[in-house]
C-alpha cells in the first residue's frame, strides 16, 4: 500500500479531512468590572521546588464596573512562584464585597511572563509599563444565589497590571 492510500484510509476511518475553520463561532469577550487591589509588601519564602515563592497580603481596595460595584476585603493575598526564564504562577485568593452587601469568593490563578530582567523589577516592586510583560488569569467566583450567582455560572479571563503597591485587574466574561 502506498502512503497515498495510506492517507484516503484514514480519511475514510475518520469520517473525511480536517476541516481548517472552527466548528462554532469563536467565543468573544465583555467587560464585566476592574479591581484595584492594595498590596502590602511581599513576604519572601526563599527557593523551594527550584522556584522564588513569595507571599502578598491583600489589604483592601475598589470594584468598578458595569456588573459590579463594591469593595475588596482585607485579608486575602497572592502566592507567587517566581521561576528561571521570566515565568511566575499566580494564584490569588480573595474576597469583595458587593455594594448591596453580597460577599463574593475569587479564586485568580494565572501566569505572568516576560524577560527575566522585567520579571526582577516587578519582583522589587519597580514601576514597569504593562505592555513588557503579559499577566493573564482565568478567575472563579464563590458566591450565594441571588443578584450575583450569574458569576459562579460563567467563565472569565482577566488581565493585570501591577503597580507598585497595589494591582489592578480587569474581568472579562467569556460568551
Amino acid at each position: 500500500m502506498n502512503w497515498k492510500s495510506l492517507i484516503a484510509a484514514a480519511l475514510v476511518l475518520t469520517g473525511g479531512a480536517a476541516s481548517a475553520e472552527p466548528s462554532a463561532p469563536a467565543p468573544t469577550l465583555t467587560y464585566a468590572f476592574s479591581i484595584r487591589a492594595e498590596l502590602a509588601p511581599p513576604v519572601e519564602q526563599g527557593t523551594v521546588d527550584g522556584a522564588r515563592h513569595r507571599f502578598i497580603a491583600i489589604t483592601g481596595g475598589t470594584v468598578s464596573g458595569p456588573k459590579l460595584t463594591g469593595t475588596v476585603l482585607p485579608g486575602g493575598g497572592d502566592w507567587q512562584a517566581i521561576h528561571d526564564g521570566g515565568l511566575t504562577t499566580i494564584e490569588a485568593r480573595y474576597f469583595v464585597k458587593a455594594a448591596d452587601g453580597t460577599v463574593i469568593g475569587i479564586l485568580n490563578p494565572g501566569v505572568r511572563t516576560a524577560s527575566p530582567e522585567v520579571i526582577e523589577k516587578l519582583a522589587r516592586g519597580e514601576e514597569v509599563d504593562p505592555s513588557l510583560y503579559y499577566f493573564r488569569t482565568t478567575p472563579s467566583f464563590t458566591v450565594s444565589a441571588g443578584p450575583y450567582g450569574w458569576m459562579a455560572r460563567k467563565v472569565f479571563v482577566a488581565r493585570g497590571i501591577r503597580k507598585p503597591d497595589h494591582v489592578v485587574i480587569d474581568y472579562y466574561e467569556v460568551e
